[in-house]
């Protein structure tokens, strides 16, 4: 047991380096575009304008990110943000048109949002851990089976109205900075208290890093499965909610190119595809660092494209410097270990992966049983 832990720690120093980049690159932003357009890039109008567009996606990535810390994805979240939005929307609306009281119908409205999320979770963790379908493809199919659920309830028509209390939630600032944004930070805050300081989070990065020696140390693969998705759930339905408070309506297509940008953000913000690694408050910064990279490109006058340019750059820049540096740390550790010196296609993944399948025939021949 000592052995996977020293690994999550070194590899939560490692996040820690990578946070410190971010919000180095986060300054670099800042500098340059407030050069370049001093008068209107620091006024605080722009800054409400970043903060109130940054939770919803942030909230995404961060779904993204979690499911990435044991080597997994969740591409439905798109889907779960619009069905919660949805049914946040339809219950305030049919609650008001009853004469409901809105605090007991706003509360209403968000618990069964909530709920949403979470029985999407945990339709996407029985795909995952209990059928044994690969992530990327689970979520795939349950990305579109909510969808189309979404559709049908609503008949592809957008639903407007929300009870006053959950629409001055949308529309309040605070010291020029929207609500919604520090609800968003305060949501982060708890998901990185989770992740990094209570048991299901260790598992869930040794889970990731080796599913091998998560297995020797007892760790009950489907059960940290299951929470991590109906986690990731959970955190799509608040995605969703912050739509509707937002926007004051829902709809089952809103939120279409969502999905692309929050994977970017997350492995921008430092989530690791083959998992292993916790990257809560990188993805937050991420978040930030694109919204005004796109808030600058904007008040430059450049086209949409340059922004997905930028992204695309972004992303292979960082997966690139990545694996780099993790074939040099390969190769420094095989150096000072007397071991090798070229590595191999799988011996040069991150976190251990290539040595899954030698260890489980290992132990296969040994006579153990996973």
């Amino acid at each position: 047991m000592a052995a996977p832990l020293t690994s999550i720690r070194a590899r939560l120093a490692g996040s820690n380096t990578h946070t410190l980049g971010l919000v180095a690159l986060a300054l670099a932003v800042a500098v340059l575009f407030s050069a370049l357009n001093p008068a209107v890039y620091t006024s605080s109008l722009n800054i409400e304008s970043i903060t109130l567009s940054i939770p919803e996606i942030g909230l995404m990535a961060l779904a993204i990110s979690i499911a990435m810390t044991t080597s997994g994805i969740d591409l439905s979240i798109v889907s779960v943000a619009n069905l919660s939005a949805l049914t946040a929307a339809y219950v305030s609306v049919q609650g008001m048109e009853a004469g409901m009281s809105t605090p007991v119908l706003t509360l209403l409205a968000v618990v069964l949002a909530l709920v949403v999320g979470m029985v999407c979770g945990a339709i996407n963790a029985v795909v995952v851990a209990v059928v044994g379908v690969a992530p990327i493809l689970a979520t795939l199919a349950t990305q579109m089976i909510f969808a189309g659920a979404a559709i049908a309830f609503t008949r592809g028509e957008p639903i407007y109205g929300l009870t006053p209390e959950l629409t001055e939630v949308g529309s309040t600032t605070i010291a020029s900075v929207p609500l919604i944004f520090w609800l968003f930070l305060v949501v982060v805050a708890l998901v990185a208290v989770v992740m990094t300081r209570t048991g299901y989070g260790v598992r869930a990065t040794m889970l990731g890093a080796s599913a091998t020696a998560a297995d020797y140390t007892g760790i009950a693969r489907r059960k940290v499965l299951f929470q991590t998705y109906m986690l990731a759930g959970t955190i799509s339905a608040v995605a969703g909610l912050v739509m509707v408070m937002r926007t004051v309506s829902a709809s089952a297509g809103y939120g279409s190119s969502y999905l692309l940008l929050a994977v970017t953000i997350a492995v921008l913000g430092g989530a690791n595809p083959f998992g292993g690694r916790v990257a809560i408050w990188g993805t937050a910064l991420a978040a930030l660092i694109l919204q005004m990279i796109s808030s600058g490109i904007n008040m430059q006058g450049l086209s949409s494209y340059v922004y997905q340019i930028a992204q695309g750059l972004i992303l292979a820049g960082v997966w690139i410097v990545r694996m780099e540096g993790t074939r040099a740390s390969t190769w420094i550790n095989g150096k000072r270990n007397g071991q090798r010196d070229k590595p191999t296609p799988l011996t040069d993944l991150p976190y251990e992966e290539g040595q899954n399948d030698g260890s489980s025939r290992a132990a296969a021949g040994s006579g153990h049983v996973h």
